[in-house]
């Protein structure tokens, strides 16, 4: 070890003693600087008006840049670090066979591989110097950002620590290659350039898109400047320095001595596949450790998930892909795709190791030419798609329009994850959540009354429900969050045992008695139900409500406004609301609204077996209510005390609760059925928090089981504590003083030299 320490001290002072190390950390200073000083102004001209969270990250790690702030500078130099290594890797065993002295090697009491390993260590100096101009702008931000993540940047420059390590490493392989150093320098170049790009080639064949990908480096990397470190992406990058360095070593020592081309081949064959088997090894998922660096734990599923996750135990979960080559939906499935598909299961795979991953890809299409041609468009085989005969014989997808969709199966339950019509196209956690836990238990069902032409869950009319409700390929949508939706007619059918909440909303015409004796039957077996009715209905909803000691009052409510008409009333929530859903803490302490347009007051009509609370309740000062038939087109109303018209702050939506059976029966009644209808649920033109409501009013249907619960963590990095005194100093800092101080060191050791 020691002759290992003096071989790497005397290496460090050849590099420092050359004019090239010194640029080239100079260089690399600028362009960080740059970097950064850029991001931070940004932010701090940002804060004076919007919100900026994350900003430990905005600086260093983000992955996504926009018009106003850069990607993150560990993650901008990632890109760059390749094109520093080569130049000072160049000379450092090239110049020994150049010179001569390699013979002195040779013939010397030291060992080749000391002096493989001494120039590495070397190099790792080298390198670890770069860490410190790098920590300076950790230091900066640590001292500017309140409550700065430092483990998340620590991790980042770990990432761009061990990805420099490994470029070294190939850049000493390189430079025993030749005697000429800018050969060595542009060999390691173009090797360096065939490890950062070689991942992007052979992603349509299965074993060349896996060979390939995990000889890819800077994916790697840029999962640790994310966050996430792993034992897999360490040991990757200790396996690459090892592999190269053993590749210097057999190089040196088969030049010394003579041998067969077969025993060379075989030496360099035995260290790959030895090194190979290490990374294919660390890289099976039950052998992972993660560490998660960061304060948000952003790379890490809720605890809800894992919970799910965790309460399935050691039973297998079979995951497959369903691609359709004639749908649209093909590319996002094809298999040049596939890792990042797999990647998107990873976080799942932290928790529950044994998730099998399969991809199934089939044709529905039963005209054969139409098949073959768009087999030639995308230059696939046919011969690699199930006929419409035999995916049907395996699986039923003509509910899900025959395009991409993944299904489930866990402990012979099944059930589907779509993928939607939005930008992120793929389920995400909540999404995915929702899916694996409808294995785990019986999925809450809403179930929509048909009678007396009410708001249909299966229409896309302005006043129709299918949008928040039914539409699969609608991220929000309830049936992918957890629910089913479904309908029956109260005259024909029976209602079922078990379901999550019955829905009346908007009946036109008066319920049969059979009808109501259904309905009052599943009330007093303490069934969960949303009734919604609409003002100028009242006598056919009121024999509803009668049955819960609620009253739907004469006359519609109104609302005074400048800009919208007086028949919008937005009611805010009421402190109810929050013993109906703790999410709804923030909307209730921000006052926030529900539109409701047309609505009528609820009253208790007498007291019976339920808690009568409001939830949504009109603002006595601009509302009232109107008595009789009026135009709200034809003037600006008026409150008239003589014709009927009432003042107050008057309930819109009331809850009902009681305990029966050991369980909790739970009613809400709405004088508005518009407040969850299509076109109120896109509102563009006024804040309301009308989705938000309604989401929160089904998880409250459903005992809280769905949707799942995506509570994260929030940032706390959330303020950059720096005037503009405090940014020209570190301008002036950085752009001129760091610099300066590392250009006359430089200057300092090389007049030195000359001298000596």
């Amino acid at each position: 070890m020691k002759k290992i320490i003096q071989i790497a001290r005397l290496e460090l002072s050849l590099l420092f003693y050359s004019p090239i190390a010194w640029l080239l950390i100079l260089v690399l200073f600028l362009q960080m600087a740059l970097a950064f000083l850029s991001s931070i102004a940004e932010i701090q001209y940002l804060q004076e008006f919007i919100p900026v969270t994350g900003i430990s990250e905005r600086l260093f790690t983000t992955m996504i840049g926009t018009d106003t702030i850069p990607v993150g500078i560990f993650l901008t130099m990632l890109g760059s670090l390749y094109l520093y290594t080569p130049l000072i890797t160049m000379g450092i065993i090239s110049r020994e066979m150049n010179t001569g002295t390699i013979k002195l090697l040779y013939s010397s009491p030291v060992q080749l591989s000391q002096v493989v390993y001494g120039k590495f260590l070397a190099m790792l100096g080298y390198n670890l110097v770069v860490m410190v101009l790098m920590s300076l702008f950790v230091v900066a931000g640590a001292s500017t950002v309140q409550h700065f993540d430092y483990s998340h940047i620590l991790v980042a420059m770990l990432a761009s620590f061990l990805l420099m390590n490994a470029y070294s490493a190939i850049g000493i392989f390189m430079s025993s290659l030749t005697t000429y150093q800018v050969i060595a320098a542009i060999g390691t170049f173009a090797v360096l350039a065939f490890m950062n790009y070689i991942g992007k080639f052979g992603r349509g064949i299965d074993f060349v898109r896996d060979l390939t990908y995990s000889l890819s480096m800077p994916s790697r990397a840029e999962r640790m400047v994310g966050g996430l470190l792993t034992s897999r992406d360490v040991i990757y990058y200790l396996v690459i320095c090892g592999i190269f360095l053993g590749f210097t070593i057999a190089k040196l020592e088969l030049a010394r001595t003579s041998r067969s081309v077969a025993k060379q081949v075989s030496r360099y064959a035995l260290i790959l596949i030895l090194g190979l088997t290490v990374a294919y090894i660390s890289s099976r998922q039950p052998l992972i450790a993660y560490y998660d660096a960061t304060a948000t734990q952003s790379n890490t599923l809720v605890k809800a998930t894992q919970e799910v996750l965790k309460q399935m135990g050691d039973e297998p979960i079979e995951m497959t892909e369903y691609i359709n080559v004639m749908d649209d939906s093909y590319n996002y499935g094809a298999p040049e795709n596939r890792i990042s598909s797999i990647a998107r299961w990873e976080p799942y795979l932290r928790f529950k190791s044994n998730i099998k991953l399969n991809w199934v890809y089939y044709n529905s299409s039963f005209d054969l030419q139409a098949f073959t041609e768009r087999a030639k468009y995308l230059e696939v085989d046919t011969a690699d798609f199930l006929t419409p005969e035999a995916i049907r014989k395996q699986v039923d997808l003509s509910g899900e329009d025959n395009r991409l969709v993944i299904q489930l199966k866990y402990k012979g339950k099944t059930t589907f994850l779509r993928t939607f019509f939005d930008g992120g196209f793929w389920a995400k956690e909540p999404e995915v959540a929702a899916a694996l836990k409808r294995l785990l238990l019986t999925p809450p069902k809403i179930v929509f009354v048909t009678d007396g032409y009410q708001r249909s869950v299966a229409k896309i009319g302005d006043r129709d429900y299918q949008q928040f409700f039914n539409i699969k390929t609608f991220r929000p949508a309830l049936i992918n969050q957890g629910f089913d939706i479904d309908s029956l007619s109260l005259e024909n059918s029976e209602i079922p045992a078990g379901i999550a909440t019955l829905v009346i909303a908007d009946p036109k015409v008066e319920f049969s008695q059979n009808a109501l004796a259904k309905l009052q039957k599943y009330i007093t077996a303490g069934g969960n139900l949303l009734v919604a009715g609409e003002p100028g209905k009242q006598a056919v909803i009121n024999p509803v409500l009668s049955m819960l000691g609620l009253k739907m009052s004469n006359g519609t409510l109104v609302q005074r406004s400048r800009d919208y008409s007086y028949g919008l009333v937005t009611p805010n929530l009421g402190a109810a609301a929050l013993s109906m859903s703790s999410g709804l803490k923030t909307p209730y302490e921000d006052k926030k609204v529900v539109a409701m347009p047309g609505v009528a007051a609820i009253n208790i009509a007498d007291k019976g077996v339920f808690k009568a609370q409001p939830v949504l309740i009109t603002d006595d000062k601009k509302s009232w209510i109107k008595a009789g038939t009026f135009v709200l087109d034809s003037a600006a109303l008026v409150f008239e005390a003589k014709n009927g018209d009432q003042k107050g702050a008057f309930p819109t939506a009331m809850m009902l609760t009681r305990k029966l059976n050991q369980k909790e029966q739970r009613i809400m009644v709405s004088g508005d059925a518009d407040f969850m209808s299509n076109n109120e649920m896109n509102r563009g033109n006024l804040a309301t928090v009308n989705n938000a409501f309604v989401l929160h009013l089904f998880k409250w249907f459903s005992n809280d089981q769905f949707p799942v619960d995506m509570t994260k963590i929030e940032s706390v990095d959330n303020k950059l504590e720096l005037n503009e005194a405090g940014l020209r100093t570190i301008q002036i800092m950085y752009y001129g003083v760091i610099p300066a101080a590392i250009f006359i060191l430089g200057m300092i050791l090389l007049t030195r030299r000359k001298r000596k």
